[in-house]
C-alpha cells in the first residue's frame, strides 16, 4: 500500500464486503494524498473518521475544506464534500453533466472505472485548496 493508514479504525472503515466499492474509493483515497504531494501549500493530510466515514483534512494549513468516502443509499461509494462549500456547484460547473452527484454534498459511483484522474482530480484539488481561493463577489 502506497499510503499506510493512519490508524486501524480508518482501515477498518475500508473492510468492506463490496470489494468494487473498496476498490474504488481506495483509488480516490491514493488521489487525495497524491495530489496534496503535488501542492505543498496544502500541507500534510490528516486522516481520521468522521461519522464513520474516512475523512481526510488539512489541519495544518487549514487550506481546505474536508473530504469523506463512503458508502450512501444511492450509489456504490462517493466521494463526499461540505454540503455548504462551493465545491460540487463549482465542479458541475466546469464538468457539467458527467457525473451523477448527490445535491451539493457528493459525487456518486458505481465502478471504480468512472473515476476519472482530470475531473474527479480538479474536484479533490478544489476541495484541498478551498479556503486558499477568493470567494466569488456577490451582488
Amino acid at each position: 500500500m502506497k499510503y499506510p493508514f493512519a490508524s486501524q479504525q480508518v482501515e477498518q472503515a475500508y473492510s468492506l464486503p463490496d470489494t468494487v466499492a473498496r476498490d474504488g474509493l481506495l483509488l480516490l483515497r491514493d488521489m487525495i494524498f497524491e495530489t496534496a504531494e503535488a501542492r505543498s501549500e496544502i500541507g500534510e493530510i490528516e486522516e481520521t473518521l468522521r461519522w464513520g466515514q474516512p475523512a481526510y483534512l488539512t489541519p495544518q494549513t487549514k487550506a481546505g475544506t474536508t473530504l469523506r468516502l463512503g458508502v450512501p443509499k444511492s450509489a456504490r461509494f462517493a466521494l463526499f464534500v461540505h454540503c455548504q462549500s462551493r465545491v460540487i456547484p463549482e465542479y458541475l460547473a466546469a464538468y457539467p453533466m458527467w457525473d451523477r452527484v448527490d445535491g451539493t454534498r457528493a459525487v456518486l459511483f458505481d465502478h471504480a472505472t468512472e473515476i476519472d484522474p482530470l475531473r474527479h482530480g480538479w474536484l479533490i484539488e478544489q476541495a484541498l485548496t478551498y479556503r486558499l481561493r477568493k470567494k466569488p463577489a456577490t451582488r
